[in-house]
C-alpha cells in the first residue's frame, strides 16, 4: 500500500503525523493509498521553507521566472496522459474528462508565461511641474492554495502558476480524497528548474487548513469548494489579516427560450448536467423552460438520453459517466433525490439504482442520471447545491419570470441562455446577477486570459481567479511619485502640495 508524502523544499518528506486517511478508487471502492493528515509543525515547516525561498525567487527577473513556467508547460503537455490517469484513478471521472481538466490547467500556465507583460506598471510623465508618477505590482510573499476534490489538477493550476509568475512562493494543500496529482505537479516543477522551496505541498484536513489560515507568514489564501467552507475560509483568513479569494458553491440555471434549437439545447444539458457525474461547480443543475411546450419538448428529448447514459469506470473508453467521489457523497445525492420525490417533483428518470457496465465495480460509488420535472423554487432540490448527476426542469411562462427566478437565488456562479434572438441574449447578459454567463454555451468557463468567479454566495473576497484578476490578487500595488531637483532652489513650501 502506497503511503503518500508531503513535498517540502524540493523533496518528498514523510509525515510525522499519527493520523492518516484512505485514498479510494471510487470506481471499485478499493483503498489505493494512505495520505497523512499534516500537523501544525509540518505546515509551519513548509511555510518557513517558502519564506526563506521568497527573496531569491522574487528577486529574479519576471522573464527568468516565466522561462521556468515555460519549461513546466512543456512537461505538462508531455506527461498529460499520466496526469489524467492519476486523476481518473482517484477521482473517478472519465479519462477524456480528466484530459480536458489538464488542458484547461495548461492554458493558465500558458497565460502565466506572459508574466513579464502582465507585471508592467503605468507611468504618467509630468503630472506636476517636473514630477512623474509610476506604479509597480510587487509580490506578496508566501501564499497558499486549498483545492477541492473535483478538479485535483486544474484548480491548483489556476492558482500557483500565476502566483509564481508574480514572484510569490507557494504552499498547496490538496484535497485528501485525491492528493496524488499535486505531488505529480510538484515533480514536474522540479524538473522544470524551479528552485527548492518555491513550491511546496502539504497533505491534511481541517487541522492543516486552519494552520495555513492562522499562520502569520502566509499572506494570502486561495480556495475553491463548498459555500459553507468558503465562508469559513474567508472569515478566518480575513480575521488573521490575509488576502482571501474563496470560491463557493453554485446552482447554475440554463434558460431555454421558445426560439432555441431544442436538439442542441438538450445535447448541451446532457453534457453540462451529467458530465463528471455532476461534480462541477459549473454544472447546469436547473433547466428553466420558458413555456410548457418548451418544457415538454425538452423532457421528451432528455429522458431517453439520460436513461441511456453509459455508467462505469472512468478508464473504460466506452463510459460516459463515472462514479461519485465517495460512498458518503453518493448517499447524500441519493437522499436529495428522495427529498425531491417527497416534495412533489416528478421524477422522470430515476438514477438511484444504476446499471454499471464495467466489470469489477460492484463496490463503486455509482449513481445513474436523474431527471426531475415540475421543480419549484420552494423545493430543497432547487434551493441547494446537490453536486451530483441530477437535473431539474423548472417551468416559467416568460423571459422576465426566468430572469427574476435566477436573480433571486442565493448563488450566482454560472448561467446560460439558449436562444436565436440577439436582443434576448444581450438583455440577459446585462440583467442577470451572475458572475459567468453563456449565450448558447452551457458551461461558460472563461479562458485563462479572462478571470473565473461568481457573485453572491458563490464568491467571498474581491478578486476572481486567474487572468488579470489573478495577477491583481497575487500582487500589491505601489505608486511612486518622484521629482528630480533642477534649477534654482526656491525654499520650503508650507502649504498642502497640489499639482499645478
Amino acid at each position: 500500500m502506497n503511503t503518500l508524502t508531503h513535498y517540502i523544499n524540493g523533496q518528498a518528506v514523510e509525515s510525522r503525523s499519527e493520523r492518516f486517511s484512505d485514498v479510494l478508487n471510487p470506481a471499485t471502492g478499493a483503498i489505493i493509498a494512505h495520505v497523512p493528515m499534516g500537523t501544525v509543525d509540518e505546515i509551519d515547516e513548509a511555510v518557513q521553507v517558502a519564506k526563506a525561498a521568497f527573496p531569491a525567487w522574487s528577486g529574479l527577473t519576471p522573464l527568468r521566472r516565466a522561462r521556468v513556467l515555460g519549461k513546466f508547460k512543456q512537461l505538462l503537455e508531455r506527461h498529460a496522459d499520466e496526469l489524467a490517469a492519476l486523476i481518473t484513478a482517484e477521482h473517478g471521472k472519465t479519462l477524456s474528462d480528466a484530459m480536458g481538466e489538464v488542458t484547461r490547467g495548461i492554458e493558465v500556465v500558458e497565460f502565466a508565461c506572459g508574466g513579464p507583460h502582465l507585471l508592467k506598471g503605468e507611468v504618467t510623465e509630468n503630472i506636476g511641474g517636473s514630477i512623474d508618477s509610476h506604479s509597480l505590482r510587487q509580490p506578496l510573499g508566501v501564499v497558499a492554495g486549498i483545492t477541492p476534490f473535483n478538479f485535483p489538477a486544474m484548480v491548483g493550476l489556476w492558482m500557483f502558476p500565476v502566483a509564481l509568475a508574480c514572484g510569490n512562493t507557494f504552499v498547496l494543500k490538496p484535497s485528501e480524497r485525491d492528493p496524488s496529482a499535486a505531488l505529480f505537479l510538484a515533480g514536474l516543477l522540479q524538473q522544470a528548474g524551479l528552485p527548492q522551496g518555491v513550491f511546496n505541498v502539504v497533505q491534511g484536513d481541517k487541522e492543516a487548513v486552519d494552520a495555513l489560515l492562522t499562520h502569520p507568514d502566509v499572506q494570502a489564501i486561495s480556495f475553491v469548494g463548498s459555500t459553507p467552507i468558503a465562508r469559513y475560509i474567508y472569515a478566518t483568513g480575513a480575521a488573521n489579516g490575509k488576502r482571501v479569494q474563496a470560491l463557493g458553491g453554485a446552482k447554475n440555471h440554463m434558460v431555454v427560450m421558445p426560439d432555441a434549437d431544442l436538439e442542441k439545447a438538450a445535447d448541451a444539458l446532457m453534457g453540462a448536467a451529467y458530465g463528471a457525474a455532476g461534480e462541477r461547480c459549473m454544472a447546469i443543475s436547473i433547466a428553466v423552460a420558458v413555456g410548457d411546450e418548451v418544457a415538454d419538448a425538452l423532457i421528451e428529448r432528455l429522458a431517453p438520453r439520460v436513461q441511456a447514459l453509459k455508467i462505469g469506470a472512468g478508464d473504460d473508453p466506452e463510459i460516459e459517466m463515472g462514479p461519485l467521489i465517495s460512498g458518503h457523497h453518493r448517499d447524500t445525492v441519493r437522499a436529495y433525490i428522495d427529498q425531491g420525490v417527497a416534495e412533489g417533483a416528478r421524477l422522470v428518470v430515476d438514477g438511484r439504482e444504476p446499471r454499471v457496465l464495467s466489470k469489477g465495480c460492484e463496490n463503486g460509488f455509482f449513481l445513474g442520471g436523474s431527471l426531475f420535472d415540475q421543480v419549484t423554487p420552494q423545493m430543497r432540490i432547487y434551493q441547494e447545491e446537490i453536486f451530483g448527476p441530477v437535473l431539474g426542469v423548472v417551468r416559467v411562462k416568460t423571459y422576465r419570470e426566468a430572469v427574476d427566478l435566477i436573480n433571486a437565488h442565493q448563488y450566482g456562479n454560472g448561467t446560460a441562455i439558449f436562444t436565436r434572438d440577439g436582443d434576448s441574449a444581450r438583455m440577459f447578459a446585462h440583467e442577470i446577477q451572475v458572475g459567468m454567463v453563456g449565450v448558447n454555451v452551457p458551461i461558460p468557463v472563461p479562458m485563462a486570459f479572462h478571470s473565473f468567479g461568481g457573485w453572491k454566495n458563490s464568491l467571498f473576497g474581491d478578486h476572481h481567479m486567474h487572468g488579470p484578476e489573478g495577477v491583481r490578487f497575487y500582487t500589491k500595488l505601489k505608486t511612486v511619485t518622484s521629482r528630480w531637483m533642477s534649477g534654482i532652489r526656491t525654499g520650503a513650501d508650507f502649504v498642502m502640495p497640489t499639482m499645478k
